[in-house]
């Protein structure tokens, strides 16, 4: 759900979560300040553990989502190095190969570049990634009769090794783009900070003090949770992996080839 949601709107959801926790917080301390003065102290160590245990928690959750952001993030640099590489080399097949493999390359990396802005799993990424499939196979054609009509020519053979490590390359980007912080892990993270910022106004409620620090808490809690699904998000979130390489690769493809066949 939160891949299909801008960045607004999953802030409003989470501190809504957490705020009314600590609103359901602030009117229990308030009845049980009138009643009792027996749960003070019981509360507060409660509020206090629980809070470093939530802590943990959602620093693990920011590590998880951070190294999925720079995992994602040299993938793209990957895809645009080997599309770059196998660009050169297939600019010294024979024609009509050189020409035909040339212009599906340039093809290739556009989709590779739409890629970086569809949600993950998405109907849309899933047509880019078949039409890649479908770009890959008649590149491999291709490679197969430059391979056949001069099996021991030293570009054609270089030029099928390289396309091989392009086609890996491919994969390995899109695996890590449907990799996400597992939702277990961001649903403990949310129920987690709910109930610390419940329990912290609870605890202030019960002593009579302003709510200021509670607020304050729902906010940070808030903060945190919306970058690490930000983090999650490479398509949708403020937090996006730039398409620069891939983007500076096709900009070059512009030019005339610098080599012949």
């Amino acid at each position: 759900m939160f891949f299909s949601l801008p960045s607004w709107a999953v802030a409003l959801i989470i501190f809504a979560v957490v705020g009314g926790a600590g609103l359901a917080g602030t009117i229990a301390g308030r009845y049980l300040r009138r009643h009792t003065d027996a749960v003070r102290e019981p509360i507060g160590v409660l509020q206090g553990a629980l809070l470093g245990v939530v802590g943990l928690i959602l620093a693990f959750g920011l590590s998880l989502a951070v190294g999925r952001y720079e995992d994602r993030r040299a993938a793209v640099v990957a895809d645009a190095n080997t599309i770059g590489t196998t660009y050169l080399r297939a600019q010294m097949l024979a024609e009509p190969q050189r020409s035909q493999s040339l212009d599906l390359l340039r093809r290739y990396t556009d989709l590779a570049i739409r890629l970086s802005h569809e949600v993950p799993s998405s109907d849309a990424m899933k047509r880019t990634t078949a039409e890649q499939s479908e770009l890959q196979r008649r590149l491999w054609r291709l490679a197969g009769q430059s391979v056949t009509e001069a099996p021991t020519a030293t570009a054609a053979r270089l030029y099928v090794q390289t396309l091989n490590e392009m086609i890996d390359q491919q994969t390995v980007r899109v695996a890590g783009l449907n990799n996400r912080v597992p939702g277990a892990v961001l649903g403990l993270e949310v129920i987690g900070a709910a109930v610390v910022v419940g329990l912290l106004a609870l605890y202030l409620s019960v002593l009579g003090r302003g709510l200021l620090a509670a607020v304050v808490a729902a906010v940070l809690v808030t903060l945190v949770l919306l970058v690490t699904m930000d983090l999650d998000r490479p398509a949708r979130g403020l937090i996006v992996v730039p398409a620069t390489p891939l983007e500076s690769l096709r900009a070059s493809m512009e030019l005339p080839p610098a080599a012949g066949p």
